[in-house]
């Protein structure tokens, strides 16, 4: 069986990781048109560097919690695909090996001329002026708000082989993500989890699992093992 799974913030939240979407449009005290954006990138190099250094520094000191040491687990009974909205990398170290990430990564850097030039980032610092094999500056690999989201193809072609569409911790506003609902086969069952279930899922007759992350994937497993039997 083919378990599909949409993880967003919610889903790190549990290890420490925030989202700007906990304030008034605010991200750990920086406005996102500051530090997210290829006009950011453009106009003040050096605060976005820091916003991203910042990040890391944080995501070298987070673990990853039950959700998703949960999620790696039902690897053992299920064919488990991860898409994730999460630049962090906390699916990995909890032992997922089929994540796909639809915003970039954030131990990446890329070259800021070629999006095809990517290294993965010795410890939390980019410092500033370093430069990629092709001589343009290194950037955060990141999709920036505006920019295109390159893995978003890949990620419908896994939502229309699920056999299992799971949605963990995201608002379901952010698009294209959101859209990939629109993309699970007929008949099949879509489970959310979140502590503060989207309006858009009440409406659907999804299966809602009120709870975060750690709680809920043990509740899906539960469900899900039940219904195997």
């Amino acid at each position: 069986m083919k378990l599909v799974i949409l993880t967003g913030a919610g889903m790190s939240a549990e290890s420490g990781i925030k989202t700007f979407r906990d304030s008034d449009g605010l991200w750990e005290n920086y406005r996102i048109e500051d530090v997210c954006t290829p006009e950011a990138l453009e106009r003040n190099p050096e605060m976005v560097h820091q916003f991203y250094n910042e990040r890391r520094k944080q995501l070298y000191e987070a673990q990853p919690n039950a959700g998703h040491r949960g999620l790696a687990e039902l690897e053992k009974l299920y064919d488990v695909r991860i898409i994730t909205q999460n630049i962090d990398d906390l699916h990995e170290r909890a032992g997922s090996t089929q994540v796909l990430h639809l915003h970039g990564e954030l131990k990446k850097v890329r070259s800021s001329r070629n999006p095809e030039l990517i290294y993965d980032l010795d410890g939390w610092e980019l410092k500033p002026g370093a430069r990629a094999e092709d001589g343009s500056l290194l950037r955060p690999h990141v999709v920036f708000f505006g920019e295109a989201v390159p893995n978003i193809e890949p990620a419908i072609e896994l939502v229309r082989e699920a056999n299992v569409f799971v949605v963990i911790g995201t608002s379901l506003v952010v698009y294209p993500a959101a859209g990939l609902l629109h993309y699970v086969p007929q008949g099949v069952p879509v489970y959310v989890i979140d502590p503060h279930i989207p309006a858009e899922a009440r409406r659907k007759g999804y299966h809602l699992i009120e709870m975060g992350a750690s709680e809920g994937v043990a509740e899906l497993r539960k469900r899900l093992t039940m219904n195997d039997e």
